[in-house]
């Protein structure tokens, strides 16, 4: 049985004719690109391993291409406004992009719009999930990055925004990427800064492992598979590798060049916009604002081959082939439906005409627009109503319950608003 085939997917901020190239890793051969549009920084993502996206640079939608389907674009999600950054969950289910400072989610199987998130205070980054499609990170200008339980999000009412898990602020300028490993909510996490600095952290407790200084602005960062070496990407081109196994343990380190001259990997001419490792860790990807990608050696730090683009590289990863890229026969198996730009659950949502036809993954399930969400609640709820007809009890004495209850909030309130003018008038009472 062969073994799985590695491509690089590329795309610049120039190519009016092809929006992202596509090449295969060790030959070098190029496959055919997808065309239409440009995409902005860390604006593409794989979905589900059947369709591209693609948000495009500088406008407020998302180019959607079927994997196999190059030639044309195939759908446009059309957002509030341009997309900053954009990422979609290992397990296919959902999309996440960065409008502004909010975060929007969207559930693929019918297009809803689930959630979106306003805890940052300026424009969005780079996000990023966990390879359990568990949690997921978000990093901005505010040099705040915050990570995101998946299921707590999901779980809350649309007029609320959940709390993050971690709010990590040991930045001190704006974050410029964000890296997973692995592990699930267990997996630590790298994030890059203009402040110089690339940190390293535990996603379960939120505990921050290790801090490098460098002598330039980090742009991009990104660990091997096996996470014994974390590669950063600095503004003067240069790219940095880090030991994550070095003896001593330092939780503060000054990664100094001279010293660690066979460290450096060196080429680029303009800053280093994205990196990303090869499957058997022993091949870097690095693309640049001098419009070239660049293949490396990780040992020996030589250059293999270099990739001449018509502008500055907004994207560049390495991934396993899924078969619908080299298979033209192929086709996805669940169309996508057209995404929604309300929010699901709201009265804009719910008009008439709105909206195109909701797709569902099942064949038996008759409710329109129901989430798996509202589903598992409406079960438990009946559930939970059958059993409260076998209670033994009255309806007088439940009503005498509930009016004591009321009763007791009514005086809580009371007592509370007393404190309050209490507290006031102690506050404001002039000085003598």
């Amino acid at each position: 049985m062969a073994a799985p085939m590695e491509v690089a997917l590329v795309s610049d901020a120039a190519g009016p004719l092809c929006n992202c190239s596509v090449w295969e890793l060790h030959s070098g051969s190029a496959l055919p690109g997808y065309r239409g549009g440009n995409s902005g920084p860390r604006g593409l993502a794989l979905l589900g391993g059947e369709h591209l996206l693609g948000a495009q640079l500088g406008k407020s939608y998302i180019n959607v291409w079927e994997l196999q389907r190059k030639d044309q674009l195939q759908q446009k999600i059309i957002c509030p406004g341009p997309v900053t950054c954009l990422t979609a969950s290992p397990n296919g289910l959902y999309v996440l992009a960065g409008v502004a400072e909010s975060i929007y989610l969207w559930e693929v199987s019918n297009g809803n719009l689930l959630a979106i998130l306003n805890r940052h205070y300026q424009d969005l980054t780079c996000l990023c999930f966990t390879d359990d499609s568990s949690h997921f990170l978000s990093g901005a200008k505010d040099c705040l990055a915050l990570v995101w339980n998946l299921y707590n999000v999901l779980q809350a009412e649309p007029s609320q925004i959940p709390d993050p898990r971690h709010v990590w602020s040991r930045h001190s300028l704006p974050i410029t990427d964000l890296c997973c490993g692995f592990g699930g909510p267990l997996a630590r996490a790298a994030t890059a800064s203009l402040d110089q600095t690339a940190k390293l952290w535990e996603i379960s407790s939120g505990e921050l492992l290790l801090s490098v200084l460098f002598d330039v602005g980090i742009m991009a960062v990104t660990l091997d598979l096996s996470e014994y070496h974390m590669f950063c990407g600095g503004m003067d081109g240069s790219i940095f590798q880090v030991d994550l196994c070095a003896w001593p343990v330092q939780r503060d380190r000054t990664f100094q060049t001279e010293r660690e001259n066979g460290k450096v990997f060196k080429g680029h001419r303009n800053q280093v916009t994205c990196l990303s490792v090869s499957t058997d860790g022993s091949l870097l990807l690095s693309g640049s604002h001098d419009e070239t990608v660049r293949l490396w050696d990780i040992q020996s730090k030589q250059c293999l081959k270099t990739m001449n683009h018509k502008g500055p590289v907004t994207n560049a990863f390495i991934v396993l082939a899924p078969s619908n890229m080299v298979n033209p026969d192929g086709k996805p198996s669940v169309p996508l439906p057209k995404f929604s730009r309300h929010l699901h659950g709201t009265e804009s949502s719910d008009e008439p005409g709105t909206e195109g036809v909701t797709l569902r993954l099942g064949l038996h399930q008759q409710e329109p627009g129901q989430s798996y969400l509202e589903k598992a609640e409406r079960m438990y709820s009946q559930m939970y109503s059958t059993r409260e007809k076998n209670l033994v009890g009255d309806q007088e004495h439940l009503t005498i319950q509930v009016s004591e209850l009321e009763e007791e909030v009514s005086n809580l309130r009371k007592i509370n608003k007393d404190l309050f003018d209490f507290s006031t008038r102690i506050i404001t009472k002039p000085a003598k």
